[in-house]
């Protein structure tokens, strides 16, 4: 039987005893090594370093840049032990050489159970290739694509133009990022369940849905986070804290989300004898392809809101920070558009926004560039479900936990060259070539040139590689395209002044980004 008052005393003696062990580290102990990497001590192995670190994701980050090998193996008490690279050999050993052995793994399965349930971004094996290739089959086709270029237009030219619009006119400082996040929260919610939580209105409502899934993200970060794990299962069993804050989130994301699935099945019923009637959100074409449980299609769709939510709203944010301290970058866009916009004039045929945006190259490059230094997703995770033996000779045992950090990727000198901290997006283009698109004005031809996916992992890579990936960077430039060309945007920030980069599931901008919007006068160049 569970005796709860010996657990607390256990649990009190080893937190008393790490206290006594820190103060004789502290006092007793050489402040650095040789060779710049922690000390690793028995039994609670980087314990002490880990919790003199103001900020530990940048600890980790400088670690694996200044490590040789671009790897760091990170003691945590008792043993465990966890690999942590920047290392693109590996990076493509676990996502794809050996992909059947780097899984989710218990761990982060056990982590964000609550949220995602068994869901594509939650599950391994049978379970996930199943949604997989469901997924897969419907992100392929044309009339998903032409959905969500519908549903982003919309959400663009009827919400998040006019509110900048008047924020232009009425001098509002904006938060950017917040705008941002709910402008993808209704574009994801729209195609995820074909629901309008209409989350980006003037008012800038607290929509529950949306703060529940704020709530239960953050916590389920800080799980990841936790140098002692346990301590968040113990605060499950007791119902308290955080945990009974996360518990509250989930059931009423949960109950929502249960609500919308039964309410699509009756409009399907309805609807069943009117073959002329298109499925479009990713909840319709999921119940129509045969899938009846409810728990199982709210589990893929949720996943699916956590991906689209905040990934593009965090390129974006970090996108137009940088573009505010690059003029020379920004210029070269509005070039690209008004280009753009003097071809559809020349055009006889009609085509799409989104077929236009589709070719600007520069723009593209520009939004792949900001993701190298802000990647939306800082690290991923995998467990190894088998022994195996790394590139480099390091040995892994079942169980170990490796992660892969695109954030510190994107800051290695041996990849990216000397000027890694420069933002160039030239750096993505080539100049000339038959194949080229002209950008531009003049007689200058830029052609995009991809950069291997295992040196720059920011969409996974391998048999994992995120679905969505063209439908984001549509998605992306059509906001670049359509937000620059009527309007600058100004950071309302002090001199001298540099965002924090808060890596969460996906990440943010501490803070946000207060900006002034101002209505461009004449041509798109000016």
């Amino acid at each position: 039987m569970f005796d709860l008052g010996q657990f607390l005393l256990s649990l009190l003696l080893i937190l008393l005893s790490y206290i006594v062990l820190l103060y004789i580290h502290k006092f007793f102990t050489p402040s650095n090594n040789n060779n710049n990497l922690p000390k690793s001590y028995p039994i609670i192995g980087h314990l002490f370093a880990a919790s003199q670190q103001k900020d530990r994701f940048q600890w980790i980050t400088k670690l694996l840049i200044s490590s040789p090998t671009s790897t760091f193996i990170l003691h945590r008490p008792f043993g465990v032990k966890s690999i942590q690279t920047a290392d693109p050999t590996v990076v493509e050993h676990i996502l794809k050489t050996r992909f059947a052995i780097y899984q989710k793994g218990p761990f982060q399965k056990g982590v964000l159970k609550d949220l995602l349930g068994d869901g594509i971004f939650n599950a391994d094996n049978e379970t996930w290739k199943f949604q997989r290739q469901v997924a897969s089959y419907e992100f392929n086709t044309k009339s998903l694509r032409k959905f969500v270029e519908n549903v982003v237009e919309s959400e663009l030219s009827n919400r998040l133009l006019p509110m900048l619009s008047e924020a232009a006119k009425n001098g509002t400082v904006l938060d950017l990022q917040n705008i941002l996040q709910r402008f993808a929260f209704d574009n994801i919610c729209k195609i995820a369940f074909g629901y309008d939580p209409e989350y980006l209105l003037p008012s800038l409502p607290e929509a529950k849905f949306a703060v529940a899934f704020e709530e239960a993200v953050t916590i389920s970060t800080k799980r990841f986070q936790a140098f002692f794990p346990i301590l968040s299962k113990i605060g499950k069993f007791l119902n308290i804290g955080s945990e009974k804050r996360l518990k509250k989130a989930v059931l009423e994301i949960r109950e929502f989300a249960n609500s919308l699935v039964r309410k699509k099945k009756q409009e399907m019923m309805k609807n069943s004898e009117d073959t002329s009637q298109e499925t479009e959100d990713l909840l319709s074409r999921f119940l129509k392809s045969g899938l009846s449980d409810e728990k199982f299609v709210t589990d893929i769709v949720i996943s699916f809101i956590l991906a689209g939510r905040d990934t593009t709203s965090a390129a974006l944010t970090w996108f137009f920070w940088l573009l505010h301290k690059n003029k020379s970058v920004e210029e070269e866009i509005l070039k690209e558009i008004k280009h753009k916009g003097k071809q559809r004039k020349q055009r006889k045929e009609k085509s799409s926004v989104f077929e236009e945006v589709k070719d600007m190259v520069y723009i593209h490059a520009a939004l792949c560039e900001s993701m190298r230094l802000y990647p939306p997703v800082a690290v991923d995770l995998k467990e190894a479900a088998a022994n195996d033996v790394l590139p480099g000779g390091i040995p892994v045992k079942k169980g170990t936990r490796v992660s892969y950090h695109p954030y510190a990727m994107g800051r290695l000198e041996k990849l990216w060259g000397p000027h890694w901290a420069e933002y160039r997006p030239e750096r993505w283009l080539e100049l000339e070539g038959k194949r080229s698109v002209v950008v531009g004005e003049g007689d200058r031809k830029w052609r995009f040139v991809a950069r291997d996916p295992y040196s720059y992992p920011v969409f996974q890579a391998g048999p994992r590689v995120c679905l969505g990936k063209e439908m984001a960077f549509l998605q992306m430039k059509r906001v670049v395209a359509g937000v620059l060309e009527r309007f600058r945007v100004v950071p309302v920030v002090e001199d001298g002044f540099e965002p924090v980069y808060v890596p969460q599931l996906t990440a943010k901008m501490r803070g946000g980004l207060p900006v002034r919007i101002e209505e461009r006068t004449g041509n798109s160049s000016d």
